[in-house]
């Protein structure tokens, strides 16, 4: 387990922690401010590279660097585990691992079992629980037919999306750790998915996918939106996540030749679905 410290303004605190899940932390932990700034400490892999993070927090205002920290000899897993306990996400009850009863059916569409702490996407975090919404909303709708998650990290998205009847779903991440943590998330639920390692959606056919999900960041959301459109089938479903409240125009924006979005919000948190690709 590595540790990196950062120092961000107290008004960028929510943008950067969004930047370090989506960098792979395993944790956050929020020190106190001083002079309006926070010090966030990211605990990561063992072979997270100090430059990679800081590449990953480039785009925030003031350009702060993150610095190594020494690490105690602390399992971090466990101890997030420790205080993790089963929530509901709309209709889904999400259950760890160690509170399911063993006469449980693990393939109940209701149920989405996770072995928490291993990538980000466990459902604790506003962005996830915005898209396991707008899953249940388009599944109430009509089939979700061909379904790609994008950046699928613990890969709960796509098993929420299997769950719900997805014809054929697909996990694509570029972390090794993240897809790991998907196939066995699929396991435990007893769903199949295409687990697929590589960068977004290069690898992958475009126009193949009625339903894309892609829980990034904005800054990532804008910089592959053609990629990320591409992917989409004609009258395909497009949902964004992992937005700030203040970032949702200029992403809408991006995306307006797919018209106007339907918004979800939670908190400080959006999600934007788009219906159909020109």
């Amino acid at each position: 387990m590595r540790a990196f410290q950062v120092l961000v303004r107290t008004a960028d605190e929510d943008e950067a922690t969004a930047i370090l899940w989506q960098a792979g932390t395993s944790g956050i932990e929020i020190k106190a401010d001083t002079e309006g700034n926070l010090a966030l400490v990211a605990y990561f892999p063992e072979n997270t590279l100090l430059e990679d993070v800081n590449a990953a927090l480039a785009g925030l205002p003031g350009g702060p660097r993150a610095e190594a920290l020494e690490v105690p000899a602390v399992d971090w897993v466990q101890r997030f585990r420790e205080g993790f306990r089963g929530f509901r996400a709309g209709s889904f009850e999400v259950l760890p691992t160690w509170e399911l009863s063993p006469d449980r059916d693990r393939r109940d569409p209701g149920l989405l079992v996770v072995d928490p702490g291993r990538a980000f996407g466990t459902g604790t975090h506003e962005t996830t629980r915005l898209c396991l919404a707008a899953i249940e909303a388009l599944a109430a709708k009509g089939p979700l037919g061909r379904t790609l998650d994008v950046g699928t990290g613990a890969g709960l998205l796509a098993v929420a999306a299997a769950k719900r009847g997805a014809r054929t779903v697909v996990g694509v991440d570029h972390d090794p750790d993240a897809t790991r943590a998907a196939r066995q998330h699929a396991a435990l639920n007893g769903v199949r998915l295409g687990v697929v390692l590589a960068d977004g959606g290069r690898a992958l056919r475009a126009g193949a996918f009625d339903l894309v999900l892609a829980n990034l960041t904005a800054p990532l959301l804008i910089e592959r939106r053609d990629e990320i459109v591409s992917l989409l089938a004609h009258a395909g479903a497009l949902v964004l996540s992992g937005v700030l409240e203040a970032e949702a125009s200029r992403v809408a924006s991006a995306y307006s030749r797919l018209g106007a979005p339907r918004v979800w919000t939670e908190g400080e948190w959006t999600a934007l679905e788009f219906r159909g690709r020109p």
